[in-house]
């Protein structure tokens, strides 16, 4: 007999039988301790299949997370969860849904660069700005900072408004001397804004300072900057 709709989101993927749900983060476990036993085993069971996919396949890793919503809807973390597995798989008005909801159960402000980004992929920016603007912002670890930044200036790019979103990037810690990943962004970002906006000297420039602190490869920083040495070039003969 062939599954309703509803019964397959229930369901959700098939579960490998290596994933007992023990492997969920202590703190999160935690919070299905008000669940019927079973119910929480395979809650957690569903997201611990979530995080071992979201990078490799967002789109299951998404259904898994469903499946843990479809039993636990009332959990902040479930939401959360649900919000960063849709925003994965590229299902941004879901994952903007998901992420207020947690938001609104447990006042975290640590999915604002997300939900942000969420508004500009729906083609929102000046709503992604106001979400950059937020109070709490302010009170961000640097690496949220970061990425608050990251998606306000491509905001400000979004709506053509290229000195702005220069402005706002370079308001950041550009030259910070650490490789963490979000200064690698960050730079890679300002490269980009400086192309936009019609500067491709100093783009190169930042091309090539992403690409010496790039160790990780989270960027194609190396490959840009080697492409837009070879435009540049051809535009002065």
């Amino acid at each position: 007999m062939e599954r309703t709709v509803d019964q397959a989101v229930y369901d959700g993927p098939p579960l490998e039988d290596d994933i007992t749900g023990k492997e969920l983060d202590r703190n999160l476990a935690a919070q299905l301790k008000g669940l019927p036993e079973k119910l929480a085993a395979r809650v957690a069971r569903h997201l611990v299949a979530a995080s071992r996919l979201i990078d490799s396949d967002p789109e299951t890793a998404y259904q898994h997370t469903l499946a843990a919503r479809a039993r636990a809807a009332r959990l902040a973390m479930v939401r959360e969860a649900v919000g960063e597995a849709a925003y994965a798989a590229g299902h941004y008005k879901e994952a903007l849904a998901e992420l207020r909801a947690a938001k609104r159960m447990n006042g975290v402000t640590a999915y604002l660069p997300i939900m942000a980004d969420c508004h500009r992929a729906l083609g929102q920016p000046e709503q992604a700005l106001k979400l950059a603007h937020s109070p709490s912002v302010a009170g961000f670890p640097v690496e949220a900072k970061a990425e608050m930044t990251i998606v306000e200036a491509g905001a400000r790019l979004d709506l053509g408004q290229h000195d702005a979103a220069l402005r706002t990037l370079e308001q950041a810690p550009l030259n910070n001397k650490t490789r963490a990943a979000w200064v690698v962004r960050l730079r890679y970002v300002y490269a980009e804004a400086l192309l936009a906006a019609g500067r491709g000297s100093d783009a190169l420039e930042w091309f090539h300072r992403t690409h010496a602190i790039d160790g990780d490869d989270v960027t194609d920083a190396g490959e840009r900057a080697a492409a837009l040495e070879k435009e540049l070039d051809r535009s002065e003969d």
